[in-house]
């Protein structure tokens, strides 16, 4: 039975390069960033983020400049995939919840790491994407990234763009006006 008054925000950072991948490399999932929306009452709790050490891949210059997360950094306070996996099932029973993220990337991206590891993919078939909803209900021509529905909504910025514990939240707040206009 899916509950329906909360739903789980993530927000997935990877990889990433300046340019062709390097052989070898893979974009592979560095940080979950996630948060539980109250659907009416638009209250955003439980916010985190997961930090995730690659094992096939390195975070670049041009990744750490991007997000601010640092091969260091994973290397010290980073989880492995399964682990990280592991914590959505145990700390927020992501099965049991609609989740949402900003546009299909982070469905995606988590569904093929999920199958090339061989784990149970741990969230809910309901999924709602919210660059795709704000469209919908802003009655936008072209799809706009969440720096640019949050302009269009007034709402500042919250945090480091391209961070997930940060993004996640901005796009909480993105959804609930989406749920609230609706």
């Amino acid at each position: 039975m899916k509950t329906t008054d909360k739903i789980l925000i993530i927000d997935l950072e990877a990889t990433c390069w300046k340019g062709e991948i390097p052989t070898g490399e893979v974009h592979e999932i560095i940080e979950i960033g996630i948060c539980e929306l109250d659907r009416s009452s638009g209250t955003i709790s439980k916010n985190k983020g997961i930090l995730v050490r690659p094992t096939r891949s390195k975070v670049s210059s041009f990744c750490t400049e991007l997000t601010t997360i640092t091969q260091e950094l994973l290397d010290t306070e980073g989880v492995t995939f399964e682990e990280a996996i592991a914590m959505l099932v145990r700390e927020y029973q992501a099965d049991q919840y609609t989740w949402a993220s900003y546009g299909q990337y982070d469905l995606n991206m988590l569904k093929r790491q999920c199958k090339a590891r061989k784990i149970p993919y741990p969230l809910g078939s309901q999924h709602i994407n919210v660059k795709e909803l704000f469209a919908e209900v802003k009655g936008l021509h072209k799809k706009t990234g969440m720096n640019g529905a949050l302009a269009i909504l007034g709402l500042p910025l919250e945090g480091t763009h391209h961070r997930g514990i940060d993004d996640a939240k901005n796009i909480a707040k993105i959804l609930h006006w989406c749920l609230q206009s609706h």
